[in-house]
């Protein structure tokens, strides 16, 4: 039972003109200075170059923040994101959509939407093997070189991330000719074919002369991968990258990754609302909701033993096979406004678990073993003890 009503407030879909206009000059005063700090030459390798936590890590996101700031105010998308994604494995990413997960992602390649979109707080370290490279603070020169040689993103759309106008094979080969400067152009086009072969596709110097709309959702969607592949990087963020493709073919594409990585010893992000995509892929699972982590574990540990009321959620509201129900389980409410974020617990107004901790301040985070962490007043030590006993008993 939910022990809160929703408190009133101030219609958040309406700002007057002179509000607009106010928020709109302080964000220009914000964006700018930021980006003035970003835009610096020669900046020196202090600012970037820094050490990870644990060598074992490919990437490290430390309390990342970031927010896109618009004419009737800021939005939260990412708020204090804090996980590890380990050498040679794989860490799923699911919520709903627009918890953050993408945002995340796009954040650790730069590829936030500037100046409105910025990362203003938090470090994300990653390892290129050499050293560590806080993303954060790093310049545009050093970017260019980490995206594509050392980490790659297979979008979410392979038809409006391939070019219409552009053949297959000069679309690979730029990627493999922008990183390889010293290949000659007879080398990239013996790699592009070399990696059409590895991602599955037969006709390799047919699909090299064609164009994206002469190929299948499915055809496309393995030149992307193939795109991303091409330079064996550490790490590959996988934005959805089942979502428009049919049972058979997500099925296919999995098993590509999968080998894929095991191939290049490549760790995986894998992002996607599909908990059964998790279940099969990840190795390690984060579990996001309004722009925050509200619980982190291994996937037998999120799958078995589900911690958090949101995973609960989640978990409840997906068909298990022979169980016979009228109707899928539905998390009530909706999400709440990113713009003006609660200072409680952002999944309270929807939860059927509250305690009377859930009063207080946003949950700090407990951990219930070295790698199962939750965010979460029913599992902080002497809050709500007789209530989740209670529960447990009611479940």
């Amino acid at each position: 039972m939910n022990f809160f009503k929703k408190e009133s407030t101030k219609d958040a879909n309406y700002i007057s003109a002179k509000e607009s206009r106010a928020i709109s000059k302080e964000n220009k005063r914000i964006t700018d200075e930021i980006e003035k700090k970003r835009k610096r030459k020669n900046i020196p390798e202090e600012e970037y170059v820094t050490k990870m936590k644990n060598s074992n890590n490919v990437v490290e996101f430390d309390n990342v923040h970031t927010y896109f700031f618009t004419d009737i105010g800021t939005v939260k998308s990412v708020d204090g994101v804090s996980f590890d994604v380990p050498q040679g494995k794989t860490v799923g990413i699911v919520g709903e959509s627009g918890c953050g997960k993408s945002v995340t992602s796009l954040s650790l390649m730069q590829l936030v939407q500037r100046p409105q979109g910025q990362t203003v707080k938090g470090e994300i370290r990653f390892n290129t093997g050499e050293q560590a490279i806080n993303v954060v603070n790093a310049p545009m020169e050093t970017m260019q070189k980490l995206r594509g040689n050392y980490m790659s993103m297979i979008f979410q759309e392979p038809m409006t991330s391939l070019n219409p106008v552009f053949r297959i094979g000069s679309q690979v080969d730029e990627v493999i000719a922008l990183h390889n400067p010293q290949m000659s152009k007879e080398e990239v086009k013996n790699r592009t074919i070399e990696m059409l072969e590895l991602v599955g596709i037969a006709n390799c110097e047919g699909v090299y002369k064609m164009y994206p709309h002469e190929l299948s959702g499915g055809m496309r969607q393995r030149i992307c991968i193939a795109m991303g592949l091409a330079c064996n990087p550490r790490l590959i963020i996988a934005d959805e990258p089942t979502t428009a493709l049919d049972v058979t073919i997500q099925a296919q594409i999995l098993d590509l990754l999968r080998g894929l990585k095991d191939k290049i010893n490549s760790s995986i992000m894998l992002i996607t609302h599909d908990l059964g995509v998790i279940a099969e892929m990840a190795d390690y699972v984060v579990v996001m909701y309004a722009g925050r982590v509200v619980e982190q574990g291994t996937v037998q540990e999120i799958f078995k033993t589900p911690k958090h009321p949101y995973t609960i959620g989640l978990m409840a509201s997906k068909p298990v096979v022979g169980k016979d129900v009228d109707r899928l389980y539905s998390i009530p409410g909706k999400v709440p406004n990113p713009v003006n974020m609660p200072d409680y617990c952002y999944f309270r107004d929807r939860c059927e678990m509250c305690v009377e901790a859930c009063k207080g301040k946003y949950p700090g985070q407990t951990s219930l073993s070295p790698t199962h962490v939750v965010n979460c007043y029913l599992y902080a030590e002497g809050a709500g003890s007789n209530e989740k006993n209670e529960m447990k008993e009611g479940q």
